[in-house]
């Protein structure tokens, strides 16, 4: 199976980042189980669809495209939705911003893995040429599992909020450079290296998304990956990176999470037996912030038992929750009237009012049409936030842990109430293939250069039979063609 031996390590951790290099340098297909094979799939199908996406439904991807284009270099990968190639590090800085501009993303522990690893290996593949399907799931599965160990290692409550980060672009550095060395054909001491050179790029301040949310939020694993890729790269030609990273004086999570007693059996037990991805990864239903979703499914939930119609509403009023529900509501007045898609992403008030008035939540919902909805607006003018009563937090940094009460007045008197016990999508309410190829061809439909049915179909099966590929680029020829394919 070529796993890494077990090792033991120390009460503070030492060994750590070097059992994470040896378990991505020696990673092979034949060690997953089933079930993160085809998890891994649906991720590329997932970010693919929102990638491409982006390319019309946000107006910063049009600026980083230009950007990039702008700059020239060696024509190596190509640029999802928009055509064209670039240098493979800025192929990922590009592709990379478009994984979650859209806010449609996968979500789990450490916030999406998908985009902090995939458009890394897509990059590569193009650059590299004849990367193979099972090499390409092994690689993505290396960097999701080291991106979810390290956040599921965290024992702080709400730490996100409490350190202020965001987890996506703080852990993409080393899980996309994980990915990176391995598709590189890196070995351990050389995968340690690209660790240390991702390390010292590594940034993800939750600053961008205070108040107004910034284009930022979006170009999370823009940065990153671009960080990663340059860092495996820089490994490959013999550059030394510092080590002990994870567990060092000045590591992760003494200068970045401000935690001396991270769970070192969570990073490190059980690699390439156990994969905690299965445990905590799901798939956004909803267009918006993860922390939009446990709101959004009670208001469904009481929308349907009670038969409510969006004018018999007086009030909404989300309770509690994590810190990110008290970011997302405040300031109200700007919640309730986001003036960019990204802002009413980042918005309850306007989301659940978008959710109340309408029963679902769309990629439309969010276009400059959709922001100015009458209804939406009025609807978004009843909705309020309250802090809940005080109390222990979960640990961890995850938006599915989130549980804000939502109470509804309606004009007739009535108060409803009801807090979400899940959320679809989540892995205790997994969603079907079929809806994830609904949500892919929803978004491709949307791509700046357009894609024939028949592409869309041929890479729907190309996906699902992913493993077989001689080379898995086949996938980005048909969704993003250029004149040469």
């Amino acid at each position: 199976m070529n796993r890494a031996p077990e090792r033991a390590f120390g009460e503070g951790g030492e060994g750590v980042t070097r059992q994470l290099a040896e378990h991505a340098a020696r990673l092979r297909y034949e060690a997953l189980p089933a079930a993160l094979i085809e998890r891994i799939k649906l991720c590329v199908l997932d970010t693919l669809g929102v990638s491409i996406g982006a390319s019309t439904l946000a107006e910063e991807a049009t600026i980083v495209v230009d950007y990039v284009r702008d700059l020239g270099g060696k024509p190596e990968s190509r640029i999802l939705g928009f055509g064209g190639r670039a240098p493979a590090a800025w192929a990922v800085f590009a592709n990379g911003s478009f994984g979650h501009m859209l806010d449609y993303d996968d979500v789990g522990a450490g916030g999406p893995d998908s985009f902090a690893t995939l458009p890394v290996a897509f990059a590569l593949a193009e650059k590299r040429a004849g990367i193979d399907g099972k090499t390409f799931i092994a690689a993505v599965a290396a960097g999701c599992d080291i991106h979810v160990r390290l956040n599921q290692a965290i024992d702080l409550p709400d730490w996100t909020m409490t350190e202020g980060w965001f987890a996506t672009q703080l852990f993409g550095f080393v899980s996309g450079a994980a990915t990176a060395a391995r598709l590189l054909g890196l070995d351990a001491e050389r995968t340690e290296h690209a660790f240390g050179i991702a390390y010292t790029q590594m940034s993800g301040s939750r600053q961008m998304a205070v108040g107004t949310a910034t284009h930022l939020r979006s170009m999370q694993a823009g940065f990153s990956g671009q960080g990663a890729v340059l860092a495996a790269e820089l490994a490959r030609r013999g550059i030394v990176g510092s080590r002990e990273i994870v567990e060092g004086r000045y590591g992760i999570f003494r200068n970045y999470v401000r935690t001396q007693t991270p769970d070192w059996a969570a990073i490190a037990g059980g690699l390439g037996r156990t994969f905690p991805m299965l445990d905590v990864h799901g798939f956004k239903v909803w267009p918006a912030c993860g922390y939009t979703r446990p709101v959004n499914a009670a208001v469904i939930a009481l929308r349907t038992e009670f038969d409510i119609r969006p004018e018999q509403v007086e009030e909404i009023a989300v309770i509690g929750g994590m810190g990110a529900t008290q970011l997302l509501s405040e300031p109200l007045e700007l919640k309730r009237r986001p003036r960019l898609s990204i802002d009413g992403k980042y918005s309850i008030p306007f989301t659940t009012a978008v959710m109340m008035a309408k029963g679902n939540v769309t990629l439309r919902d969010y276009t400059e049409e959709g922001l100015r909805d009458p209804a939406v607006l009025a609807m978004a003018d009843r909705v309020v936030y309250r802090p809940g009563p005080a109390g222990a937090l979960p640990t961890g940094g995850n938006s599915g842990l989130s549980r804000p009460e939502v109470v509804v007045r309606l004009k007739d008197g009535r108060v409803l109430a009801r807090t979400a016990t899940g959320v679809p999508g989540d892995p205790n309410n997994p969603v079907d293939r079929a809806l994830l190829e609904a949500k892919f061809r929803d978004c491709v439909s949307f791509a700046a250069r357009p894609v024939a049915p028949e592409n869309v179909e041929r890479a729907l099966a190309l996906v699902a039979d992913l493993e077989n590929l001689r080379d898995v680029t086949e996938m980005t020829r048909l969704l993003t063609p250029e004149e040469k394919d």
